[in-house]
């Protein structure tokens, strides 16, 4: 069984060295063998609108009416959505919303249920 860590971008467990690299296959991410080993608790603390921190898997709920950019749909307020992904980036969520399908959404909008 492989001791390497598993990908800080996606959490696969199936990574590999390329050299002095650490590559994974699901999502491409390639970081320093020794960065993974100092980065340790430097990890990004994600927070929602009145502070609770959330995780990946977190149902949320949406605090504001939300344009969904180039289209005219609009997602309510109140609207509950499971199993969420933290990501890196100005758009800090990664989710599924029933009738409108993937989107990005900023912690500052939502609420953890």
């Amino acid at each position: 069984m492989s001791t390497l860590p598993p990908c800080p971008a996606c959490n696969s467990e199936y990574t590999y060295e390329d050299g002095t690299q650490l590559v994974c296959p699901e999502c491409a991410h390639e970081w320093s063998a020794t960065a993974s080993e100092a980065a340790g608790d430097d990890a990004k603390v994600i927070k929602d609108s009145v502070g609770n921190v959330l995780q990946d898997g977190d149902t949320i709920t949406v605090i504001k009416d939300l344009k969904v950019k180039g289209s005219s749909l609009v997602v309510k307020v109140g609207t509950k959505v499971k199993g969420i992904r933290l990501v890196n980036g100005d758009h800090d969520i990664d989710c599924k919303i029933d009738g409108i399908g993937a989107m990005k959404l900023k912690s500052e909008f939502v609420r953890k249920v």
